[in-house]
C-alpha cells in the first residue's frame, strides 16, 4: 500500500510511543499514587493551606493553634498552676499581656494526672469555700481508681491513649493539656519510649485538629546554666516531634519569682528567648492560684551565682536606686527581684549601719 492510500487513523511508530509515554505519565503521577507517602507539586500544598485558617496565639508567642507543645521545668516550680492558668484562658477566649489569647473560646480537656480534686478545689477556691468558677467549655480529667485494663488492649498506655480519644470526642475538645507526660508514658529518656508517644500524639491532633499542650519534667540540672532544649527529659526526640516548648526557671536573685522562656517555635520568631524571658511570681489574689507577670528580664541574672559576689552586686545596685527616690516596688521591677526583697535588704543593711 502506498502512502497515499494509508488510512488515516493508522498511527505511526514515534506517535504510539509517545502515547505510551503519555498515559505512562498520566499513571505516575503523584496523586494516583498515595502510599506512605504524599507526593504534590510545591505550588499545591500553599493553595490547599491558604485555604486554612492562621494560626492565633493560645498563649502569647509560647504557643498557638494546632501545635503539640510542651511545657517543661524541674518539680515544684508551678507547672501545673500555669497550665490550668492557660486552660482557664482558652476556655473563654480571653488572656493578658504578655499571654494574650487571639483564638475564640473553645472547648479544654485537662488531663489532671497529678493532683486530687480536694487539691484541686483548694488552689482554686478561698479556703474550700467561695469556688472559682470555671468556664462550662473546661472539662478535667483524672485517672479512675477503678480501673482494669480490658481486653483487647496490651498494656496500660495503649489503654490510656485510647481514653484520651474516646474523651475528646465525648467533650468535643479543641484543646488537650496533659499533666504530666510520664502517665502516658514511664520511660521518655529514651529514644525508643519517646518515639511511639510523640507519634501518637502527633496522630491525635492530626486526627481531631486538636492543640496540645504536655508538661514535662527536667533531670537534675546545673542551675549556673542557662536552660535549654537539652534540660527535658527524653529531649531529643521530644523536642525533635514537637511544634514549640517553653519552660520554666526559678530565679536565684529571689526565690519568689520564676521566669518563663522559648526554647523552640515554628510559627513566630523567638521573643522570650535567654536576653528577654518573662518574670512572674505565683499569687492568690482571692479564689486563683496563678502566675501575675511582673516585667521582662536577662535569664542569666536569675542564674546561680557565687554567694558574695551576687549580694555584694544586689545591694550595691539597691542601695543606688534607694538614694535617687525610687520606691521599693520600683526597684524591685528594675531588679527582676520582688518588693518584699528589696525591703529586706535595706532593713539588714540599716541594722548592720546601726552596729
Amino acid at each position: 500500500m502506498n502512502e497515499q492510500n494509508q488510512p488515516l487513523n493508522r498511527l505511526t511508530a514515534e506517535q504510539l510511543q509517545q502515547e505510551s509515554l503519555d498515559l505512562l505519565r498520566l499513571h505516575r503521577q503523584p496523586e494516583n499514587n498515595d502510599d506512605a507517602l504524599m507526593v504534590r507539586p510545591a505550588n499545591h500544598w500553599i493553595q490547599q493551606a491558604s485555604r486554612r485558617d492562621i494560626p492565633l496565639m493560645l498563649f502569647g508567642k509560647f504557643w498557638h493553634q494546632g501545635e503539640v507543645c510542651i511545657l517543661f521545668a524541674d518539680s515544684n516550680l508551678g507547672k501545673s498552676i500555669l497550665a490550668v492558668q492557660i486552660a482557664d484562658g482558652i476556655s473563654k477566649g480571653a488572656g493578658h499581656f504578655p499571654f494574650n489569647v487571639e483564638a475564640a473560646a473553645q472547648p479544654v480537656l485537662y488531663c489532671d494526672f497529678e493532683l486530687t480534686d480536694k487539691q484541686f478545689e483548694a488552689r482554686y477556691s478561698v479556703d474550700y469555700d467561695q469556688h472559682y468558677q470555671f468556664n462550662p467549655n473546661f472539662y478535667r480529667a483524672e485517672l479512675n481508681p477503678d480501673m482494669d485494663v480490658p481486653d483487647g488492649f496490651d498494656t496500660f498506655d495503649e489503654y490510656l491513649i485510647h481514653g484520651l480519644e474516646r474523651s475528646v470526642i465525648q467533650t468535643g475538645a479543641r484543646v488537650l493539656v496533659i499533666d504530666n507526660l510520664t502517665y502516658l508514658r514511664s520511660e521518655t529518656e529514651q529514644a525508643k519510649d519517646a518515639l511511639p508517644l510523640m507519634k501518637q500524639l502527633k496522630a491525635l491532633k492530626n486526627r481531631y485538629d486538636l492543640s496540645i499542650l504536655v508538661l514535662a519534667h527536667t533531670p537534675k540540672r546545673d542551675l549556673t546554666q542557662a536552660i535549654t532544649r537539652n534540660d527535658l527529659q527524653g529531649s531529643k526526640m521530644l523536642m525533635n516531634f514537637c511544634d514549640s516548648a517553653f519552660t520554666i526557671g526559678e530565679s536565684n536573685a529571689d526565690s519568689g519569682l520564676r521566669y518563663l522562656k522559648q526554647i523552640k517555635q515554628r510559627n513566630t520568631e523567638q521573643i522570650y528567648g535567654d536576653a528577654n524571658v518573662c518574670l512572674c511570681q505565683i499569687g492568690k489574689p482571692f479564689n486563683f492560684l496563678k502566675y501575675e507577670f511582673l516585667s521582662f528580664g536577662r535569664e542569666w541574672e536569675h542564674l546561680t551565682r557565687p554567694k558574695a559576689d551576687a549580694d555584694e552586686g544586689l545591694i550595691s545596685s539597691i542601695t543606688e536606686l534607694k538614694d535617687q527616690g525610687k520606691s521599693l516596688r520600683d526597684i524591685g521591677k528594675q531588679l527582676g527581684i520582688s518588693h518584699q526583697k528589696v525591703d529586706r535588704i535595706l532593713k539588714g543593711q540599716a541594722a548592720k549601719a546601726s552596729n
